[in-house]
């Protein structure tokens, strides 16, 4: 260890060198070690954790020195009647927000009383958008035009760095000299950033090469890739889900506390009025409180978070009661690779019936969206019946200060 550390201090060893000489432990251990002897903090509960670290260390996470550890509650049971997810699940939801996990769980009490969600994948596709310097927009229009009508040569060599994903379509963006190809990919179980990007670089070597566009990045921004964008919301990125159930009013007055005309109102005034005021991309109560619970526990990308919660919420008024909704147009979900093989969250996934890759191949995927979507639903009817009866307060006061 001392060796070790004395390498590190004097510059002849580099922090992430380490395991290349060590065992993964060792070298993590020996990293913390030196952290907390040139910070002067002691971390102790950041070195104390269950995951193994052979995967971790190679795929995950570069300079490891431990783990951060995010308190799991699960809420349910959620009966969710999806075209890929069918049954009741237990959903595990990984937050330090006290009140999060008890209003989703009441969410769930209700939707499963009301029969269940309905839930329905309308689009699916994962995008990646290069971007290319034309000479003028004359040469601009040349390379769309160009674009067009190579659809088949375009697919043959994005599909030749994948032995998962389909090609499905390329769409082009000018902005004076700037062209951005938007190509969209079916990634299977994978969230498949990593796939997109790898079959986008060799489409737009393809691209510079027939048209003499230069190459100027693999991502161009209008893929758009963890950034608010009306682009995802319009054309959507990853999964776009719509989920919704129907409420009797006497189940929104026994469990909800509120009535129907009421929950329209705060659904109408703050979620779309509030939302179209503020120029927000979020027509929703707390959407992305439940994609990042969710995302977390299940090793999804947080940052992924960001397209997730673009969510519309609306509440229609039927004979008897009410049919609420959620559509999430940008869920980008995987249940292979990335953080999804990492062992807390593959257990997680697990709960759920999706880990690994599905039959038939994205099956599990589409299921992963369904629920969460399923979950959103839930969030969004338990906060807005909070609001409708003025109680949010109370259950933060209950729920968030102990």
């Amino acid at each position: 260890m001392d060796e070790y550390i004395g390498r590190l201090k004097e510059g002849s060893l580099k922090l992430y060198a380490l395991e290349k000489e060590l065992p993964p432990e060792e070298a993590v251990r020996v990293r913390r070690a030196f952290v907390e002897c040139e910070t002067g903090t002691a971390l102790p509960a950041v070195g104390s954790f269950s995951i193994g670290l052979d995967r971790v260390v190679k795929r995950n996470i570069e300079n490891m020195i431990g783990t951060v550890q995010v308190p799991l509650g699960v809420a349910g049971l959620l009966r969710v009647k999806g075209e890929y997810a069918s049954g009741s699940y237990y959903l595990p939801l990984a937050t330090t927000e006290g009140a999060l996990v008890a209003s989703v769980n009441r969410g769930c009490s209700l939707i499963t009383r009301a029969g269940g969600a309905d839930v329905r994948i309308t689009r699916d596709g994962m995008t990646r958008a290069p971007v290319f310097a034309a000479r003028d927009v004359v040469h601009a229009h040349e390379v769309v035009r160009w674009v067009e009508g190579h659809a088949a040569e375009i697919r043959e060599v994005a599909e030749s760095t994948t032995k998962h994903g389909q090609f499905l379509e390329a769409v082009s963006y000018v902005a004076g000299t700037s062209v951005f190809v938007r190509l969209e990919f079916d990634t299977k179980d994978a969230m498949g950033m990593n796939m997109v990007t790898i079959a986008g670089q060799k489409v737009g070597e393809l691209i510079e090469r027939e048209t003499g566009a230069r190459l100027v990045a693999t991502s161009g921004n209008m893929c758009t890739d963890k950034k608010p964008a009306a682009i995802n919301l319009v054309r959507g990125r990853g999964k776009t889900v719509v989920a919704g159930v129907r409420l009797t009013d006497a189940m929104i007055a026994d469990l909800l506390k509120t009535d129907a005309e009421t929950l329209i109102e705060v659904n109408y005034r703050k979620n779309l009025v509030g939302s179209a005021r503020a120029a927000s991309f979020g027509f929703n109560a707390h959407a992305a409180n439940v994609v990042a619970a969710m995302f977390i526990a299940c090793g999804q990308d947080p940052a992924h978070v960001v397209e997730g919660s673009t969510a519309i919420t609306t509440v229609d008024r039927v004979d008897g009661g009410v049919y609420v909704s959620v559509t999430l147009p940008s869920l980008p979900v995987g249940t292979v690779g990335g953080g999804t093989g990492v062992d807390t969250q593959h257990e997680c996934l697990a709960m759920l019936g999706v880990a690994g890759g599905g039959d038939p191949p994205g099956a599990h995927a589409k299921a992963l969206a369904e629920i969460v979507a399923a979950g959103v639903l839930a969030g969004e009817l338990s906060l807005l019946g909070a609001l409708a009866a003025q109680h949010l307060a109370r259950a933060h006061q209950e729920h968030g200060r102990g």
